[in-house]
């Protein structure tokens, strides 16, 4: 292993990885680290504590907006921020084959009572998450814009009438006052603080939900054996694709890791014609046929907030540049240090 800035030096099962700096990978006046040591920290306090006593240099993943704060009132200019929407959402997926979550109208309705306008704005203040999107990353070439956002169920800007909605789907369905189980990641950000939120604006239409926050292990192992009502998952990508991003709510016949157990041959000739289209504008269309089928008149699988890439670091490092995705740009070759 040499082909890269740095060659591997050795491994901790859960605890860190450390490189040395290869000899034979150098390009004529750039700077280079002579080595690096990566250590895994679970706990958010751990990291910022590691920042704050220059105990490392940087933190990779991201850190919520109220950790950058008082990263910053304590550092002042020692500390430098780059700050990026991620190519990362929550996505809620209820269960298809777990009852009344195979009835399209209750799964409509879990969608309609929850609302994300004014949900983004609070939650930003402590979580990680920041904008409203569809399947597609915000901002991307074929992501809805707001406008065609809110002409779907879910994201229509009047919650008053989606939660009347919700609740005439529900009656309908003779599934009022519903109680059910929401499996979620024992991870605080964002799944602790979305999970939580969830809840409540659940709540606010009769229903009742609790929360089973289980290990990464544990929640994977749940999702992948179907023994859930509705899970809190995640879909993170490491390029900014929207023809790969729409393969997580794909149905699992396609996509391995779509946990919703549903079929819809719909939905894949859609994804099929959508991606054998060259022609951009046409292309966009589908996807607003692709995202209305899958997110609206079925209800698989909704988008619940994109995430904002926070990363504070030690204003001695020079020469990284942020990135929509926490996979990428982690090869540290352009890194070096002003000390």
């Amino acid at each position: 292993m040499g082909s890269g800035p740095f060659k591997f030096a050795g491994y901790e099962t859960g605890q860190s990885i450390k490189g040395v700096r290869n000899p034979d990978y150098y390009h004529k006046g750039l700077p280079y680290l002579d080595g690096f040591t990566g250590i895994y920290a679970d706990k958010q306090a751990v990291r910022v504590d590691a920042i704050r006593a220059d105990r490392a240099a940087m933190e990779f993943r991201g850190l919520p907006p109220a950790a950058r704060d008082q990263l910053v009132k304590e550092l002042g200019d020692k500390l430098s921020v780059q700050e990026s929407d991620w190519n990362c959402g929550n996505l809620i997926t209820p269960n298809h084959k777990k009852k009344p979550f195979d009835d399209v109208r209750v799964r409509r309705a879990l969608l309609l009572a929850v609302d994300q306008w004014h949900g983004a704005p609070a939650l930003a203040k402590i979580a990680n998450v920041h904008t409203v999107g569809g399947i597609v990353f915000p901002g991307s070439p074929l992501a809805a814009t707001k406008e065609e956002l809110q002409t779907i169920a879910g994201f229509w800007p009047d919650i008053k009438k989606s939660r009347a909605e919700a609740g005439r789907l529900l009656k309908e369905a003779r599934a009022e006052g519903l109680s059910f189980e929401l499996l979620n990641r024992n991870v605080d950000q964002p799944y602790k603080y979305v999970g939580t939120w969830l809840i409540d604006e659940w709540n606010k239409i009769g229903l009742h939900a609790t929360q089973r926050v289980v290990p990464t292990g544990p929640w994977f192992e749940a999702m992948r054996g179907g023994t859930f009502d509705v899970v809190l998952e995640a879909s993170c990508q490491s390029v900014v694709n929207p023809l790969l991003d729409v393969q997580k709510v794909l149905p699992r016949s396609v996509f391995t890791e779509n946990y919703g157990n549903y079929d819809d041959p719909k939905e894949i000739e859609l994804y099929q014609t959508m991606l054998h289209e060259t022609d951009n504008v046409k292309q966009r269309a589908l996807m607003r046929k692709f995202e209305k089928h899958v997110i609206d008149a079925e209800a698989h699988e909704f988008p619940m907030l994109w995430w904002y890439r926070i990363i504070p670091y030690q204003s001695y490092v020079k020469g990284w540049k942020i990135s929509p995705s926490h996979y990428l740009n982690q090869d540290l070759a352009t890194i070096w240090l002003d000390k």
